[in-house]
């Protein structure tokens, strides 16, 4: 979580507003990764 986020857990729990950045950023890696995997299928699947 330090790394990647740059907060560590225990003010994760804490702070709701750096919670919510946090899984805003979880949320938008998530799609991103999907799209990835959608493009590549369809690449594979032609």
């Amino acid at each position: 979580m330090q790394r990647t986020h740059g907060i560590g857990y225990a003010e994760y729990c804490r702070k709701l507003d750096q919670r919510m950045e946090v899984e805003k950023e979880r949320e938008a890696s998530y799609r991103q990764g999907k799209h990835v995997v959608e493009d590549i299928q369809g690449l594979v699947h032609r």
